[in-house]
Order: structure tokens, then sequence, then C-alpha cells
């Protein structure tokens, strides 16, 4: 392997239960980003076109499908690795309150101000 570079590989997966896997199913939460990198901007003409194809390739994207399926990112250091791996973290603990929320949701509350 000389002259290539490690990979990083981070797994990411949560666990859902039952009920929070019906509650994604019924708010049609699967297609929901929880985090994305965006580490290029495309410029313009062909220069532009190819930045674009580049940018698409680069950006590490995970949704609440990828995190109840499971989802190997690829990381080009271990900075990067711990970097995407604490928004992932972040991403999921707001999502666990988005769950708990649509759980709660159906019907009306009344709350005294």
């Amino acid at each position: 392997m000389i002259g290539s570079k490690p990979v990083f590989v981070l797994n990411v997966r949560a666990d859902i239960s039952a009920a929070e896997q019906a509650d994604i199913a019924k708010y049609k939460l699967g297609d929901t980003e929880l985090y994305a990198s965006h580490e290029i901007k495309g410029g313009s003409g062909l220069l532009g076109v190819a930045s674009r194809l580049a940018y698409k390739a680069m950006t590490i994207n995970v949704t609440v499908k990828d995190l109840t399926g499971g989802k190997k990112i690829e990381c080009k250091d271990v900075v990067e690795m711990l970097a995407v791996e604490d928004q992932i973290r972040d991403a999921a603990k707001t999502f666990a309150q988005v769950l708990a929320a649509a759980a709660q949701f159906g019907g009306e509350e009344v709350v005294e101000l």
C-alpha cells in the first residue's frame, strides 16, 4: 500500500423501536436529511459542471432512512471522521426530539400562557 492514503470508515445506525418506525412511516420522515457536509462550491461553465459533480461525489448526506438502515461513511482523515460523527450525534439527538413530538401529535393540546 505504498503511496495510498488510508480511508477512515464510520458506520452509523440507530436503534429504532417499532413505535418510532411507525411514526417515521406515518409522518413520511424517511427522506428527512439529518446531516450534509458541504466541501466544494460550483463555478460557472465547464469547470462549474465538473465542480458540481465533484461536490456531489464528496458531499456526505445522512437521512433518517440511512440511520434506520445503517450507512457506511468514508472519510479522508480521522479529523473529518470525528467531525462527521459529532454532527451525526447532534442530528440524531434532534431527530429523537422530533420523534418524541410526533408520538405526541394527533390532537389538540391546550397550553396556558
